[in-house]
């Protein structure tokens, strides 16, 4: 049996990779946010879009939703690359799942509140009441809550994502070459 090889990297140069690591794991968290939404977001894309074969509404939301999948996706890839793009690309991506979301509510809630069902009238005369009303007000009251929970998580994730920008950047300066490429190449296995 041979010697084992040598060493390449120095104690030194040990130590300043470990630091780099730790310092990347800040951002990289990202990472693995944005890989639970790519498979969280296509698996609602291929659902809707399922639905899509009996709504025109199902279909552009499903389309929207795949388009959304595709670009966490991209954000993600360009994050692990340690792009100071990636968390931004990553950023804007929730804002544009937040106005695909509220708009979907909002159309929800016009169409609910001008097309009403013809049965809940039928219902009004069975039951007595205003059966119709009551609807009415739930639905209000679920697509607008939708709609706040939406401008609230997307918001805050989208703040997140954009945040870890300026760590990327600050790495990227702070860090030397060598490291950055060894982790690149790391991040590609």
């Amino acid at each position: 049996m041979g010697t084992p090889a040598s060493d390449p990297l120095s104690p030194e140069d040990r130590e300043e990779l470990e630091e780099a690591g730790e310092r990347a794991r800040r951002f990289l968290k990202a990472g693995r946010v944005a890989t639970f939404n790519v498979w969280t977001l296509g698996a609602f894309a291929g659902i809707t879009l399922l639905f899509g074969l009996f709504s025109p509404e199902a279909l552009v939301l499903g389309m929207g939703m795949g388009v959304v999948t595709w670009n966490e996706h991209r954000g993600r890839t360009l994050l692990r690359d340690i792009d100071p793009e990636g968390p931004r690309a990553l950023g804007r991506n929730q804002l544009g799942l937040m106005a695909l979301i509220v708009t979907y509510a909002l159309w929800s809630l016009w169409q609910a509140r001008t097309h009403p069902d013809p049965g809940l009238a039928r219902m009004d005369e069975l039951m007595g009441g205003d059966t119709a009303g009551l609807v009415a007000e739930l639905t209000t009251a679920v697509y607008l809550g939708v709609t706040a929970l939406t401008i609230l998580f997307q918001g805050l994730l989208a703040r997140y994502y954009f945040a870890r920008a300026p760590m990327v950047e600050t790495y990227l300066r702070e860090t030397p070459e060598w490291v950055v490429q060894l982790q690149r190449s790391a991040s590609l296995e």
